[in-house]
């Protein structure tokens, strides 16, 4: 969290360091004509592993080490539907040995002001194993660039 963000004030763009489009679904909509609770875990997911990916070099399928969620939360600040369009963006709030705090925000496409703000804590771990591992260093890195101040 940017050192000049007071508690309880709604995230702007400026807050976060890498963005990346969503495109919502007809699906994800629910009920009551807006995007489901659930679904925005599913956005924080897709903007961390894509900069993972693709930033980072992790490699999801056949890396030796991968990384397990164990903490997440999320704060609704205005509903959005399908069609919209939207921006997700991510910083890494916290860096430890083996594990990665993100934070994320979800904003419509053209607005300054998130609709949506949450974290997710990533264990890395050693796939078969399943225990703990240190950040491999080419991912640290990436994460590093994206560091909030």
């Amino acid at each position: 969290m940017s050192a000049s963000k007071e508690k309880n004030t709604t995230g702007q763009r400026q807050d976060y360091r890498y963005f990346t489009e969503i495109t919502t679904r007809w699906h994800d909509n629910d009920l009551y004509g807006h995007v489901n609770n659930v679904t925005y875990y599913s956005y924080f997911d897709t903007v961390a592993n894509t900069y993972l990916i693709e930033r980072g070099g992790l490699d999801i399928h056949n890396g030796q080490t991968i990384g397990l969620v164990v903490n997440s939360g999320c704060s609704y600040h205005a509903a959005i539907a399908f069609p919209d369009q939207l921006d997700g963006g991510l910083r890494i709030n916290r860096i430890g040995n083996s594990s990665v705090e993100y934070g994320i925000g979800i904003f419509k496409k053209g607005q300054m002001t998130a609709v949506a703000e949450g974290h997710f804590v990533h264990v890395f771990v050693d796939r078969e194993t399943r225990k703990s591992t240190p950040i491999p260093d080419a991912l640290r890195s990436a994460l590093a660039l994206i560091l909030a101040e």
